[in-house]
């Protein structure tokens, strides 16, 4: 285990924090870490009654390249995980959903992020129009699992949280994993 010795924050960004720490080591001897503190976030996969799945193209900067992505966005102070993910499944995509699951979390980035992704699992859709944030470009369209499944496959999707949501809708759909459905709340 590493103990904090000191904190630094390096940077302060819109919603994104980097900081330097000094830690303790299990021998004794000190060392830095340089992690970047996240809000958090949620991931929908959303299941048409047909069996596709909702999914979007997003321009990602960091990267230089439009992502095959489910439907996913970062919470606001204050906010629980479903009502983020209720919210961006609107903003986004235009659905709303009749019942909810949550999957389970994933940790993108743990050598060097405190961000947490919440996976949750939206059936019984209705299309509405969508509210995106301003500067927010994206196209929305389906796919069925098995043609998102060969997009994993082939390396055409490379998004980590997309991936897992993937391993979790094969899993769901099998019947391995199961989901504790929970109607909308709003």
């Amino acid at each position: 285990m590493e103990v904090p010795v000191s904190s630094e924050k390096i940077l302060t960004g819109h919603f994104l924090q980097v900081c330097r720490d000094t830690v303790s080591l299990p021998d004794g001897k000190h060392t830095t870490r340089e992690y970047v503190i996240h809000p958090g976030a949620v991931m929908i996969v959303a299941l048409l009654d047909d069996g596709r799945v909702v999914l979007e193209r997003q321009y990602r900067y960091p990267v230089h390249a439009v992502m095959i992505e489910f439907p996913a966005g970062k919470l606001d102070a204050g906010e629980s995980s479903l009502a983020c993910a209720q919210r961006e499944l609107q903003e986004e995509t235009g659905y709303t959903a009749r019942e909810w699951a949550r999957a389970g979390v994933l940790h993108p980035v743990i050598s060097y992020s405190t961000e947490f992704i919440d996976i949750w699992f939206a059936r019984g859709l209705t299309p509405g129009e969508r509210r995106l944030d301003a500067g927010e470009f994206l196209d929305v369209f389906t796919a069925t699992p098995a043609e998102l499944l060969g997009w994993c496959g082939s390396g055409q999707v490379t998004d980590a949280k997309t991936l897992t949501g993937m391993l979790w809708l094969q899993n769901m759909l099998s019947g391995a994993w199961t989901l504790a459905w929970q109607p909308a709340r709003l």
